[in-house]
């Protein structure tokens, strides 16, 4: 097709999950309530930890970090979709869409990178238990957490400058409830290679190395856990990583499938219900993972609500 005859595109149209009116109704109320918890839950989390003197610990210091870009997350993918469900036909702005790209990239990448960094702590917590304050330091750990939010930021930059680049002018369809790369380089009408590549390098990096160190982590504490001889000592050392462990599981499982696996026809129809799961459940499970089972935090919790009502009380 030649330039003369290429119309740019102004706006997407987002694909749903189906036409159904009590379908729609369905999933608005479902998202809906996701939406509320995931942030409800990340906010509360957040605002525990730092009101909170007893959870200034490294482990608490990335949870409060993961909170925040679960936050980032559902607002950036949930109002839309929750407007699409409204609205006959989900439509979204060029302009909107790179954003989308934007944030979803930064906070799916950050959030990988994270959860490393978080094995690594308890590696060190459970398999250097002596040397823990001393490895774990705070200025290590604010420098752990300024790599991982700039690492990102440079890559979400790259890929998100690189799709500006692209023109998009054979169709306007997504097939997607979101804007990924991966599903808006299939309308793209010029060259992608250069996008293909950096994606390669980047899901190498993200996923495989990350993915490595992260089973590297839990390989070793796995080993150190099965040399403890008590049964209550083997307890406690696995209750420290079992809800980390649990997250990981859950959002590698996800994020590989999406940007991993080829895209097809069938693919691209279970990518959204795996979508829902890394930008929805995610995000909503986390806080009731880390609080349900974590002794501390509902301690905390006990302290800190408490004297919050009292001091409403007091205010009224």
């Amino acid at each position: 097709m030649s330039k003369d005859n290429q119309t740019a595109v102004m706006e997407f149209i987002l694909q749903g999950f189906s036409e159904d009116p009590q379908i729609q109704v369905l999933l608005l109320v479902l998202f809906l309530l996701l939406y509320l918890t995931g942030l409800t839950g990340n906010v509360l989390i957040a605002t525990l930890i730092i009101l909170s003197p007893s959870l200034h610990t490294p482990m608490y210091f990335f949870l409060v970090n993961l909170a925040i870009l679960d936050i980032i997350c559902t607002n950036t993918v949930l109002p839309k979709l929750l407007e699409s469900l409204v609205v006959t036909v989900g439509t979204i702005s060029y302009q909107g869409c790179l954003t989308q790209i934007f944030f979803l990239t930064w906070s799916v990448g950050a959030e990988l990178l994270l959860l490393t960094v978080m094995a690594f702590d308890r590696y060190v917590a459970i398999c250097q238990p002596l040397r823990y304050g001393t490895i774990m330091s705070w200025p290590l750990c604010t420098l752990l957490a300024l790599g991982v939010w700039t690492i990102t930021l440079v890559n979400t930059t790259v890929h998100t400058g690189l799709m500006a680049r692209l023109t998009f002018c054979d169709s306007n369809h997504i097939q997607h409830f979101l804007c990924e790369v991966p599903s808006l380089l299939l309308l793209s009408c010029s060259p992608t290679i250069v996008n293909n590549i950096m994606i390669i390098m980047a899901d190498v990096y993200f996923g495989v190395v990350n993915f490595f160190c992260t089973m590297t982590s839990y390989g070793y504490i796995v080993a150190s856990i099965l040399r403890i001889r008590s049964a209550s000592g083997k307890r406690r050392a696995f209750n420290t990583c079992s809800s980390h462990l649990l997250v990981v599981t859950l959002y590698y499982s996800t994020v590989i499938y999406t940007y991993f696996l080829p895209a097809s026809g069938a693919s691209m129809e279970n990518g959204k219900v795996v979508a829902v799961l890394y930008t929805a459940v995610s995000p909503a499970l986390n806080p009731l993972i880390y609080s349900l089972r974590n002794k501390d935090v509902k301690a905390a919790l006990q302290k800190v609500a408490p004297a919050s009502w009292l001091g409403k009380s007091v205010a009224t």
